[in-house]
């Protein structure tokens, strides 16, 4: 009969400790990388909004300049207006829509009901540069399908992306072409979890269907529709892609589509401003909180009347 020797002392130590470590082994590589490529330049900019950079040369601390620069700029408050300008239009429209859309969707007598849930979401999963080219084809200054449609209507052709007020028009329409089926598929969901008691009883009270829907639907829907005004004010307020496709050179602030994130890439990658670039993205940030936080009030308290 064999005789197993017992296992020395250090040795279950070993694995113990082993055992109780790696399970920190296996998740360290994530927080490697948010470490390197989120938690890091998170703070690297937050030194940078006080100092001035190039991108080569030494790192200057100067302080409170870049704030107070910040506060004297004309282009970056025209930047902030046009920003709000296309988040207001491109929001608070697209958001109502997606929720009377998501509620017709769930009526009983609508057919094909995934298929049209497919089709208002397909825009979202559409790469933004090739909807924006679309739209840029769309709405072309010379011979667009636009112009060409108000031409048929006896009207004469719009500067869409050279007028300020246009541009902006054009900007928050691919907002919401782009997400209004991301967010109706959102407000379908909560819709489908709302017990049908609500609607059975409200239909035997004789209700309408409009006031079924603002009586039951809304009030049911509040922490959602919190959710979507709030991500929606984040990604609103971000806007690039969209007015960088749209005008990729020459974008000024009085043209309407230089927007904070635009102004942004300009002033630290096209002009080596990195340090003041900074400055103007904690900026953004503090814009947004405000806004969130603003959007969070209203939802949370004012509508319930409190």
């Amino acid at each position: 009969m064999e005789i197993k020797e017992p296992v020395s002392e250090s040795k279950h130590r070993t694995k113990i400790n082993f055992e109780r470590l790696s399970p920190y082994l296996f998740i360290a590589p994530f927080y490697i990388l948010f470490f390197l490529f989120g938690l890091f330049p998170i703070i690297f900019s937050g030194v940078l909004a006080f100092s001035k950079w190039d991108g080569i040369g030494n790192i200057q601390f100067v302080g409170f300049d870049n704030i107070a620069r910040l506060l004297q700029d004309t282009d970056f408050v025209l930047a902030v207006k046009n920003t709000l300008i296309i988040w207001v239009v491109g929001t608070f429209p697209m958001l109502f829509v997606a929720l009377i859309v998501a509620f017709l969707i769930n009526l009983k007598f609508i057919k094909h009901k995934e298929f049209l849930k497919t089709v208002f979401f397909l825009p979202n999963i559409t790469s933004v540069v090739a909807v924006t080219i679309l739209f840029g084809l769309i709405f072309s200054n010379l011979d667009g399908l636009a112009n060409g449609l108000l031409g048929l209507l006896g009207l004469p052709p719009i500067d869409w992306l050279k007028s300020p007020f246009w541009v902006r028009i054009v900007i928050a329409s691919i907002n919401i072409w782009q997400y209004l089926g991301y967010n109706m598929i959102i407000y379908l969901t909560g819709i489908i979890k709302i017990p049908n008691d609500y609607y059975e009883a409200a239909v035997i009270d004789g209700a309408s269907s409009a006031q079924i829907f603002w009586n039951i639907t809304i009030p049911q829907l509040k922490p959602i529709i919190l959710f979507t005004v709030m991500m929606s004010t984040i990604g609103g307020l971000q806007v690039f892609s969209e007015a960088q496709v749209l005008v990729p050179s020459g974008a000024t602030a009085e043209g309407g589509a230089m927007t904070i994130v635009y102004y942004l890439y300009n002033t630290a990658f096209g002009r080596n401003q990195f340090g003041y670039g900074s400055t103007i993205a904690w900026a953004l940030v503090i814009i947004i909180l405000i806004f969130s936080l603003l959007n969070w009030y209203l939802t949370t308290y004012r509508i319930k009347g409190e």
